[in-house]
């Protein structure tokens, strides 16, 4: 059954190295401000920064949460982060089938 994912949220995030994003991936879950992490490495980022466009290998973190752990997971990610700025980009789900959603609402500590 397919229900609004109202308290669900998706964080984006990439680190510069697996065992960086290993890292912060355990941390997030073992705090439990997140239900899972998936960890992708093999990304090629191109970006512009301070001025100069840059290209970096970086390591993918798909980060799921709660709209009630996102400050949490923010302040966890500037103090477990190698970089000055951490990609920070928060998606709300539309929809979620509902174990998932009930899944993920308990292993964060959240009630449905």
């Amino acid at each position: 059954m397919i229900v609004p994912a109202t308290d669900a949220r998706i964080v984006i995030t990439t680190a510069g190295s697996r065992e960086e994003a290993e890292d912060i991936a355990r941390n997030l879950v073992d705090e439990r401000l997140a239900a899972c992490v998936n960890v992708v490495p093999g990304l090629t980022s191109i970006y512009r920064w301070k001025g100069d466009v840059e290209t970096a290998s970086e390591v993918l973190l798909i980060v799921k949460t709660t709209a009630a752990n996102l400050e949490r997971v923010e302040s966890a990610l500037r103090r477990l982060h190698s970089y000055e700025a951490p990609e920070f980009l928060v998606l709300a789900p539309e929809a979620s089938a509902r174990p998932y959603l009930d899944w993920l609402l308990l292993e964060t500590g959240s009630h449905s």
